[in-house]
């Protein structure tokens, strides 16, 4: 039988090598889950007050939203297992950095992301209020509940879809991988369903692509999504910074010098992550036989 992967619930879903129009299933699948998820919040908010129920309804929701697409991912691996190849979701191609190395890097280049993807978010309009106290309210309501579905959660699901699934999916399926990065970044904004959120999202979501297509680690792309999420958490209960919504505003008019060195930080991990070793062009993504082939 074939070995199992680093993560064995990510096993189930090795056989799964989604399709660009399997990517569109999957969303649809995941708005399913939304729908499911809402009526989850509405349950709670008729049993208790409304902002303890948008707290722990959004703590329930958000991991359910997910379990549509991840039904019907296990399912296609299931049908696949016995006659096709399969690929591993998480990988371990570090060589010659190594794992350490690789984890400290991305923690530095997801931090010099967000930095950057200020300058992006300042060109569009101001957020809306009620979306603004909406996301507002995930990182600074309970903090270990804010923990779990920001930090824990968010990173795990996200991660599992946007690059396990999707990105993993059309690397295998030889899409060229600049524009299976991107298609994958864009899937990945698309899924914050707004403008505020995607900007940032689709710049972070090509990055953790490209740490994903040299590397084919989950675990790092976690890391950088627990990363971001964290310091956005960390920040959001830090009383003194409730008026500032992002690092132009923390950082004044320091922003820009900054940003500077964030473009070199950046340029700098990058070009690391360029000398780990390709196995094959479409990436650092491990085949495996069919799941009772020796």
């Amino acid at each position: 039988m074939a070995k199992r992967g680093n993560f064995d619930i990510l096993s189930h879903y090795t056989w799964c090598i989604p399709s660009v129009a399997d990517m569109f299933i999957m969303l649809l699948f995941l708005l399913l889950g939304a729908v499911i998820g809402n009526v989850i919040v509405f349950v709670f908010m008729a049993v208790m007050e409304q902002a303890a129920a948008m707290e722990y309804g959004t703590l329930v929701s958000y991991p359910v939203m997910f379990i549509p697409p991840m039904l019907w991912a296990s399912s296609v691996s299931r049908r696949n297992a016995l006659s096709f190849k399969g690929a591993r979701l998480d990988n371990n191609h570090f060589e010659p950095l190594g794992a350490w190395a690789c984890a400290a890097l991305v923690i530095l280049a997801t931090f010099t992301c967000g930095v950057l993807g200020d300058a992006a978010g300042s060109l569009l309009p101001p957020m809306p209020e009620w979306l603004e106290t909406t996301l507002k309210s995930m990182t600074t309501g309970k903090f270990w509940v804010n923990f779990l579905c920001v930090s824990i959660f968010a990173p795990f699901f996200e991660e599992w879809l946007c690059r396990g699934m999707i990105l993993r999916g059309l690397l295998v399926r030889k899409v060229k991988p600049a524009w299976a990065i991107v298609i994958s970044a864009v899937f990945f904004a698309f899924i914050h369903m707004n403008p505020w959120q995607a900007v940032p999202a689709f710049i972070l979501g090509c990055l953790f692509g490209f740490v994903y297509y040299r590397t084919g680690s989950l675990k790092l792309t976690m890391l950088m999504h627990f990363t971001n999420n964290t310091v956005a958490l960390v920040l959001g209960h830090i009383s003194s910074l409730d008026e500032m919504d992002t690092w132009m505003d923390v950082l004044g008019s320091g922003y820009w010098y900054v940003f500077a060195a964030c473009v070199v930080l950046l340029g700098l991990a990058v070009n690391a992550f360029r000398r780990i070793h390709l196995s094959k062009p479409e990436g650092n993504i491990d085949i495996v036989p069919a799941a009772f082939d020796d």
